[in-house]
């Protein structure tokens, strides 16, 4: 390791090292280090091969809807080694009143569908004359008191699905920041969307994009993303694993950076942490630090390989509220997904057990996880036959929850960005928890580096997908 660089990325997850082969792609002399803590890069994401089976220890995908994902997946040849399960054909359900419901994703197939009452469809309605929720609502609430109760148990699903979370805890301001916006611009999520779509007509931006996104991975399982992107990156020369950061200090003409072995300083420092770690390295460098940490949850995939002769349901899985009282948070149907993650002839699904309801149950010994998460499965499928193949994965990283003081905890970060050049903060948790925002925060604040020029990223207004 040298005693200077131009950069030191801290971090070797996905957002460190798709900050690090921006950085490569756009200044190819930079000169920068990826220190990681782990002995290998790539953070979260990882595969597990047994048996002929592939079963994911992290994100088991992304969505193709994210354009700096799609531009880095072509710079690093992975755009033609895609497989891909397009919402568009893959149904997905909801475990609710003791069946599995099939939600379509369009909007005209979504008010069609037998999932509320017409009286409750009318009553989502009623967004167009209820004023903006003061303060920081969570998600349930604010969804109750915009679109009425029925709705509950579906969004309830999507907030499990997606954070493993409680909407009773994390807030709409801190995880649909854009859709909060629309509110309080316009006074109605409904209206806002209109003006937005009228907008975007007039100004000729219509999007051109057919249908829905699709869920994409790779044959070999998901490490093949962040394997492909550290390939570029030389150990003991720009890649230091096993490598644990224990301070970081502001210096006269930069950043000094203090490992377990040595020191070494750095015009520009990059966070690429995940959220608490980050934390933790400036809470001494600023006392008006608005949260020392944020919650974390952690969930265990239990995966289970059956015989083809045990009929899955077709489709991605399903999700279940917590109103159902189940021990599974929900199930993927990993082999109608990606149908090469099984030896010939057999199936596999993934189930999830813990989240921020239910951390109890991840102390519970693999056997015992295996038979209640067997249980709940066969019952919700109606499996009548035992798997050739069961293991229980569990955690290595916690799931960042995005609640209360969130939003303010965002404007510290870019206040403190804004007095402290040469510091660039992001990684899991800082702006969301997907593969996508992950990629497009790391891609557009390496670009800021390398042309030293800040770059505007408005809220976003993500749509639901369950």
């Amino acid at each position: 390791m040298n005693n200077h660089y131009q950069t030191i990325i801290l971090g070797g997850g996905v957002s460190g090292l798709s900050f690090a082969r921006t950085l490569q792609k756009l200044d190819p002399g930079h000169d920068f280090a990826v220190i990681e803590q782990s002995s290998r890069p790539g953070g979260a994401v990882g595969t597990h091969q047994e048996n002929g089976f592939i079963v994911e220890l992290g994100p088991h995908g992304f969505l193709d809807n994210c354009p700096e994902s799609q531009q880095l997946l072509k710079d690093i040849g992975l755009d033609h080694k895609c497989v891909k399960a397009p919402l568009s054909k893959f149904v997905r359900y909801v475990y609710l009143n003791g069946k599995l419901n099939l939600i379509p994703q369009t909007p005209r197939k979504i008010l069609m569908a037998p999932l509320i009452s017409w009286p409750d469809k009318l009553r989502i309605l009623g967004d167009l004359c209820k004023p903006p929720l003061q303060g920081e609502p969570t998600v349930a609430k604010w969804v109750d008191y915009r679109f009425g109760p029925a709705l509950l148990p579906y969004l309830d699903a999507v907030f499990t699905g997606t954070y493993a979370g409680d909407f009773n805890r994390l807030t709409i301001d801190s995880v649909m920041p854009g859709v909060r916006s629309l509110e309080k611009e316009y006074g109605s999520v409904l209206k806002g969307l209109l003006a937005r779509m009228k907008a975007a007509r007039k100004e000729g931006k219509v999007n051109n994009r057919q249908g829905l996104p699709a869920m994409t991975s790779f044959g070999d399982g998901m490490h093949t993303l962040v394997t492909t992107m550290s390939s570029s990156l030389s150990q003991g020369e720009n890649l230091f694993v096993n490598s644990e950061v224990t301070s970081i200090d502001r210096t006269s003409d930069g950043w000094s950076v203090t490992t377990a072995t040595r020191s070494v300083s750095t015009t520009n420092l990059v966070l690429c942490l995940p959220i608490n770690s980050t934390l933790e390295l400036l809470a001494p460098l600023d006392p008006e630090l608005p949260l020392k940490s944020v919650p974390q949850t952690w969930i265990t995939t239990v995966a289970f390989g059956f015989t083809d002769d045990v009929v899955i349901p077709p489709g991605f899985g399903f999700l279940t509220p917590e109103q159902e009282n189940r021990f599974l948070l929900g199930t993927l149907f990993s082999s109608n997904m990606f149908p090469d993650r099984t030896p010939k002839g057999h199936v596999l699904i993934e189930t999830l057990v813990g989240g921020r309801r239910h951390p109890e149950r991840l102390a519970l010994d693999d056997k015992t996880l295996t038979q209640k998460a067997l249980s709940d499965v066969s019952d919700i499928l109606g499996i009548t036959k035992l798997p050739v193949y069961s293991r229980v994965l569990r955690p290595t990283s916690g799931i960042p929850q995005l609640e209360q003081n969130y939003p303010q905890l965002l404007h510290w970060r870019d206040e403190f960005t804004r007095k402290n050049p040469g510091l660039f903060i992001c990684g899991f948790g800082w702006g969301g928890i997907g593969l996508n925002d992950m990629i497009k925060t790391s891609v557009r604040l390496a670009g800021e580096l390398a042309d030293g020029c800040a770059r505007k990223m408005d809220a976003e207004i993500k749509k639901i997908y369950f």
